[in-house]
């Protein structure tokens, strides 16, 4: 298997959780329905700086001397993934900031438990690059068609480069997993959580809707 061929199996496999995450109904569960340019800039900042501490502690836990295939591309990558992850968190709290508002990003969160309790290089790359990647994708999206409704195309611009650059790391991360994942197993095992980390993005998604009395359920 491949990286792309590996991406298509996991979209395929998560395609209804995928397609509801991207619906118009995302922003509502991320800001309570309180749909707002701070509060969704509030959600997106939350939501950088938690990616950022993740791979910030994988960085120096992967930089520790392990000699496991793909540990010291992993150490690099996901030192990469870091500074990135910091350079989107700063971006949107400026953007924060021109509004006025002074904001504390929120750590934490039940995807970023599960990923900060992954050990081995493949999984974490799997997880954190492929099944963050996809749900990070279409996240932005909303957040752009957001911003264009509002009639506000700076921000709109902001989250397409956001959207774009997560796009590259996805990629960055498919690569490394053709170098590190040497037989059937070591693609399943990446398969397995980089899916899961999808299945929790929307069970968080389908309670808040459902908590809000919203069907997670598109209206045809």
């Amino acid at each position: 298997m491949d990286g792309e061929a590996f991406r298509e199996r996991v979209e395929s496999a998560k395609a209804t959780e995928l397609d509801r995450i991207g619906s118009n109904k995302l922003l509502i569960a991320l800001t309570d329905a309180t749909l707002e340019s701070d509060a969704v800039l509030r959600a997106a900042a939350d939501s950088e700086h938690a990616a950022h501490n993740t791979f910030a502690a994988w960085a120096d836990e992967a930089g520790g001397g392990d000699d496991d295939v793909g540990d010291e591309g992993a150490a690099e990558l996901f030192e990469w993934l870091a500074e990135r992850e910091r350079d989107h968190r700063e971006r949107v709290l400026d953007s924060l900031a021109d509004l006025g508002v002074d904001h504390d990003p929120v750590d934490g969160g039940t995807m970023h438990e599960y990923l900060r309790a992954r050990e081995d290089p493949v999984e974490r790359v799997a997880a954190g690059t492929v099944g963050r990647g996809l749900v990070s994708d279409r996240s932005h999206l909303q957040i752009v068609s957001f911003f264009v409704n509002e009639g506000d195309e700076p921000r709109a611009d902001l989250f397409r480069d956001l959207r774009a650059e997560t796009e590259e790391e996805l990629k960055r991360g498919l690569t490394l997993l053709e170098d590190a994942c040497e037989t059937e197993e070591d693609w399943e095992r990446a398969r397995m959580v980089a899916e899961y980390v999808i299945r929790i993005a929307y069970d968080d998604y389908a309670d808040a809707l459902t908590g809000m009395g919203i069907d997670v359920k598109p209206v045809c």
